[in-house]
């Protein structure tokens, strides 16, 4: 067992045992992902789980210094075999998350994206008094509502730009990656064979299509912010910005064996049931 700060992280055993290690078939593959890449089997690339182990010991010291000094962390997983763990993980310890489409600009153009968030809370204090509009208006509001709610609820607390990014399927996740990279926001994520690991500050070797391994090892990243934010409640106050109110009851709402609860409001998806698949294609926001 491979040990990082307090966290007991993944034996080699662990990510064989979960396909971590399965990659795509030989005519699916990019050539700079040839030092990830261990051996060749039945037509299909074998991962390097050494270089996985350097990558996650790495990635784990980054996330949890990052989250310990008061950065946030952006969970991005729109595939569908990522939906559900994204949510899951991101909302056990009270993180941002994208689990359904990207939006186009929703890092550059963060502005715009704040106007939304301030929409959506308005129309979720307007459904509160129906007395003041008609039917036809509830409905219209309400549709606008699911909208948003489908969208951006996942980010619905997010004031700021995210400290880092972890990413599920960056081939998928291009735009949001190619905003990161134009903001100067680091990004963390599953590589798999056919990924280019220059768009990434910290690959991780692994494979994005499985859930087993999309699910061990966003529970790794998840784990990291938790200690993050266990370090950051205990260090000196003026080292670190100041901690918002849901991560103040994020850190209460942790039992004594030391696991972290979602917070008051993120024990189900705001923007629907993830099982059900991606939601209908939403306009983009322009940069």
């Amino acid at each position: 067992m491979f040990w990082r700060g307090g966290l007991p992280l993944v034996t080699i055993r662990n990510l064989l045992d979960n396909g971590v290690h399965f990659g795509h078939t030989t005519q699916r593959w990019n050539p700079k992902m040839k030092g990830f890449i261990l051996t060749e089997r039945c037509g299909s690339y074998i991962l390097d789980m050494r270089e996985t182990i350097r990558g996650i010991v790495t990635a784990v010291d980054f996330i949890r210094d990052t989250v310990a000094r008061g950065g946030e962390v952006l969970f991005i997983g729109t595939k569908r075999q990522a939906q559900q763990v994204i949510f899951k993980q991101a909302s056990r310890v009270g993180q941002h998350y994208i689990a359904h489409r990207w939006l186009g600009g929703l890092l550059t153009n963060f502005s715009t994206v704040s106007k939304s968030l301030v929409r959506m809370k308005e129309l979720e204090e307007a459904r509160l008094d129906d007395s003041v509009s008609t039917k036809k208006e509830q409905l219209i509001r309400g549709r606008e509502l699911q909208k948003l709610r489908r969208s951006l609820g996942g980010i619905r607390n997010m004031t700021k730009l995210p400290a880092l990014l972890w990413v599920v399927d960056t081939n998928r996740e291009g735009i949001a990656v190619e905003e990161a990279r134009k903001l100067g926001i680091p990004v963390v994520a599953i590589l798999d064979s056919n990924c280019d690991p220059d768009l990434v500050q910290f690959p991780i070797p692994g494979n994005d299509d499985s859930i087993r391994s999309i699910e061990l090892l966003t529970g790794i990243v998840a784990d990291a912010v938790a200690q993050g934010l266990v370090e950051r409640h205990k260090a000196p106050q003026d080292d670190i910005e100041p901690m918002a109110e849901w991560e103040k009851q994020l850190l209460q709402s942790g039992d004594s064996s030391g696991e972290t609860r979602p917070i008051s409001g993120t024990d189900r998806p705001l923007d629907g049931d993830l099982s059900k698949g991606p939601a209908p294609q939403d306009e983009e926001l322009s940069d």
